[in-house]
Parts: structure tokens; C-alpha cells; sequence
């Protein structure tokens, strides 16, 4: 059964990625862009290397997103004035419209995603999924790793 649940939840992910992105595409968003300015959005003025590790992706490869975001006016580097080596990103006026398009997008896309499926049954799948998160968030302390 934990092969089936695994596998449903990698399958939806990897198709709701999918929905998103051929969505996104059409108003030339890639999705990495659009967890980027969300994530500016919720820490404006983070410098890049706190915006990698939040995003989870190498530096080099935030560096060249920011680049594209930056030369389409969506976001702008600023000096850190506490430290002159490093640079700290924020929005433009031109990407909060951006934003609130891929945010209806998003929602369309749930809306489609959870069609035909039940209020009470939505919050039931919704508090499990939490509760998975919760499970897998916290590190296993005492255990002795698989690889050794």
C-alpha cells in the first residue's frame, strides 16, 4: 500500500507540475520562475544566497534565473549595505500584476484538480497531508543511517 500512496503522490505532483506549466508558458512564466517571485513576494529583500537555499537550487542557477527575471523587469538588485559582496532582491511594480496572474492560474488549476471531490473530503486530505509533511519534516533522531 505505501508503494501505491507513493506512487499517487508523485503522480499528481508530476502532473499538476505539468497542468502548471503549460499554463505559465503561455504568459512566459517557467515555474521556477514563479516559486522565485513567490517566494521574493513572502521575503522581499532576501539576498540571492538565502533565496537558493530557499528555493533549494544551486546559487549559480538562481544567479541566471534572477538574470532573466531582472532583464524582463520583473525583479531588481539591490547592495546589501551591510555587506558590499552580496546583493539583495526585490519586485518591481511590473511583477505583482505577474503574481496575481500566475496566483488565478494556480487556483484554476486546483479547482480542475479538485473537481467532484467533496468539501468534508478536501479538508480530510488536506489535514493528511499536513500531517505527512509533519512526519517527514522532523528529522529522525537515535536512527542509524541506511548507507552506513
Amino acid at each position: 500500500m505505501s508503494d501505491s500512496i507513493g506512487f499517487l503522490i508523485s503522480d499528481v505532483s508530476r502532473l499538476m507540475r505539468r497542468r502548471f506549466d503549460e499554463r505559465a508558458r503561455a504568459i512566459g512564466v517557467t515555474r521556477p520562475q514563479w516559486r522565485a517571485l513567490t517566494a521574493l513576494s513572502r521575503h522581499e529583500g532576501i539576498n540571492q544566497g538565502q533565496l537558493a537555499d530557499l528555493l533549494e537550487v544551486e546559487p549559480i542557477t538562481l544567479c541566471r534565473m534572477v538574470d532573466r527575471l531582472e532583464d524582463a523587469g520583473h525583479v531588481e538588485r539591490r547592495r546589501d549595505p551591510g555587506d558590499r559582496r552580496a546583493w539583495n532582491i526585490f519586485l518591481t511594480d511590473r511583477s505583482r500584476p505577474l503574481l496575481e496572474q500566475l496566483g488565478r492560474i494556480a487556483d484554476d488549476l486546483f479547482a480542475t484538480a479538485l473537481a467532484g471531490v467533496a468539501a468534508e473530503d478536501r479538508t480530510r486530505l488536506t489535514a493528511t497531508l499536513d500531517r505527512i509533511r509533519d512526519n517527514l519534516a522532523t528529522p529522525e533522531t537515535g536512527k542509524d543511517s541506511a548507507h552506513g
